[in-house]
């Protein structure tokens, strides 16, 4: 089993690679910027459900599998920046107005959660993240590696409730001052919609 002193040298790397800027961190202060903090919470939930999709994937050796094909990277990829596209769509269309009052977030639950779900799993540079970070912590002479594997995918994931659930906190602040004014909401919007379209692209292009 990992040791003590492994687990929380893993656990505090996970939270510096957490607050690090990255695709899914600021897809998490976008949301929570313009949906407010539940919602954002949500879709943090619906990110780290995908981090268990690819804990298990790496524990199960299945990731190597789909590493070493091109086809699936690419439909994968291609997949992930039309959602992100879809979602720039809706931040441009997204309605504003004097919300003072009202709560912020109009989005169900269960569309948030799919956000972060389907944000995750069809980012195929997370497999490859995984498969370069995990073994890097994992000792076969301590036991099992696929239940080692689990193990530290859970302690990421721990450290990514941690490190998100700030950001959310963080952003969430903001949308207070939103709900007073209809420019500052219309700027966001624009600006949630220009991040989506920049992440897209990136996915788009992005190689092994």
């Amino acid at each position: 089993m990992i040791t003590l002193d492994t687990a929380l040298a893993f656990f505090t790397l996970s939270l510096i690679l957490g607050f690090a800027p990255g695709p899914d961190n600021i897809f998490v202060l976008m949301q929570s910027a313009t949906e407010g903090r539940r919602a954002g919470m949500v879709v943090v939930l619906g990110l780290c459900a995908g981090l268990v999709v690819h804990t298990t994937a790496i524990a199960l050796g299945l990731a190597a599998v789909f590493a070493s094909s091109a086809t699936a990277f690419t439909v994968l990829k291609i997949v992930g920046a039309a959602y992100l596209v879809y979602l720039a769509w809706g931040a441009f269309r997204a309605p504003t107005g004097d919300l003072t009052g009202q709560p912020l977030r109009q989005t169900t639950n269960g569309r948030l959660f799919l956000r972060g779900l389907v944000m995750n799993i069809t980012n195929p540079k997370v497999v490859f993240f995984f498969l370069a970070l995990l073994p890097q912590f994992v000792n076969p002479a301590r036991g099992s590696v696929t239940l080692q594997l689990f193990v530290l995918g859970g302690i990421f994931i721990a450290a990514t409730l941690v490190s998100f659930g700030c950001i959310t906190v963080f952003a969430a602040a903001v949308s207070a001052h939103l709900k007073r004014s209809p420019r500052a909401q219309r700027v966001l919007n624009w600006l949630a919609a220009t991040v989506f379209v920049g992440m897209a692209a990136r996915l788009a292009v992005s190689e092994r």
